[in-house]
């Protein structure tokens, strides 16, 4: 039986070494992550076993979306955000105009509270996704354990711009969901490794059209 290499330890001088981002975004991420922790015990946030590696798992799996984001200005739109990932942290971040969308009330709650203790401005819209995504606009549509990939496709291209592009973390089956969604949408995509996840990428789409022989 092969055994996975341990992992190094990872925090927040980790994260700022590799992020390059100042002490008060480090301040504000650790109190996210106390609020995050003290929710935890009440609401199902995050799988409780990624906790204490929450600086790797979390945040720096949200921050790398930073890279591939075209314009650092644009409206950005998190479908299924969750406990804010990737969305509140790339707000924390820097990124100006980004709206979580999620459905759960209680979920909803937190972020609103997480937005305040981090003095982050993002707009929580508390709706599925399918019931909001007629009225958004985004140039940039992320996700990250939300919903198979045709799914997310279909939401996103009713609020994508014309240059518009998706960044979804996908794990180990993400050609199976490619195959799948290519049945029915007409895309470009590219795969980038992902920086915390040794079989997982973030998979950038632009371009979807819909095919006309499905």
């Amino acid at each position: 039986m092969s055994v996975m290499p341990a992992q190094a330890p990872y925090g927040p001088d980790e994260f700022q070494a590799d992020t390059n981002v100042s002490r008060e975004t480090i301040e504000r991420l650790e109190a996210y992550l106390d609020l995050l922790a003290k929710w935890q015990e009440k609401v199902n946030l995050v799988g409780l076993s990624t906790m204490p590696d929450a600086w790797r798992r979390h945040f720096l799996d949200s921050a790398q979306l930073l890279k591939y984001i075209p314009d650092p200005g644009g409206r950005i739109v998190d479908l299924g955000s969750g406990a804010g990932f990737p969305g509140l942290v790339l707000a924390i971040m820097g990124a100006p105009r980004v709206r979580l969308i999620e459905s759960n009330v209680r979920k909803c709650v937190f972020l609103r509270e997480a937005a305040r203790a981090t003095g982050t401005e993002v707009t929580v819209v508390n709706s599925r996704i399918e019931s909001a995504a007629w009225s958004l606009s985004a140039d940039v549509v992320c996700s990250r354990a939300c919903a198979n990939l045709s799914h997310l496709i279909g939401w996103a291209k009713d609020m994508l711009t014309q240059d518009g592009v998706c960044l979804f973390h996908k794990g180990q089956y993400v050609d199976r969901e490619l195959t799948e969604s290519q049945k029915k949408w007409t895309m470009a995509h590219e795969s980038h490794p992902s920086a915390t996840d040794p079989v997982g990428v973030i998979l950038e789409i632009r371009g979807i059209g819909r095919r006309h022989d499905d």
